[in-house]
């Protein structure tokens, strides 16, 4: 089985609705919003990913690539990252830190933990739109994720 088979391919956490609806847009050009589901936090983030909170009783949706904002209220990008990392069930989905940072900090970091790719977000409407797309596209139709189910620790 799968264990990227259901629902869920792309998971966008992103506080910043205009952000957010830049990227969910540019995803409906390529056709690939479909499966989208548009968290606001880091923390609803974990809550989803982990059946906590109230994602309670569901089983857990483990998307293809999870876009993810470094800073965010309750619980930044960074923490979400080293707790995806740290869970067997959730430590090969890839994970795209998409940021208006451009702090060296931030890099270093997010890459020591083990994100799979860091892009700084374009200042301009166009520019964001294709890099959106260009991401979108190879996460979910061009990378080959791996099969195996791995355990719930």
């Amino acid at each position: 089985m799968n264990r990227y088979s259901n629902a869920v391919e792309i998971l966008l956490v992103e506080d910043n609705m205009s952000d957010a609806e830049l990227v969910i847009r540019s995803l409906k050009k390529v056709n690939l919003a479909n499966n989208l589901v548009h968290l606001k936090d880091g923390a609803e983030a974990l809550d989803f990913l982990f059946s906590h909170g109230e994602y309670e009783g569901q089983e857990p949706k483990l998307p293809k690539v999870i876009l993810l904002d470094i800073k965010m209220p309750r619980v930044d990008g960074i923490e979400v990252l080293k707790q995806l990392r740290q869970n067997p069930a959730t430590r090969t989905i890839p994970v795209v830190i998409m940021t208006s940072s451009k702090e060296e900090q931030d890099v270093i970091k997010s890459y020591e933990i083990g994100v799979n790719s860091f892009v700084v977000k374009p200042v301009d409407f166009a520019g964001f739109a294709k890099a959106v797309s260009t991401l979108g596209m190879y996460w979910v139709l061009v990378n080959q994720p791996p099969i195996k189910i791995n355990p719930t620790p």
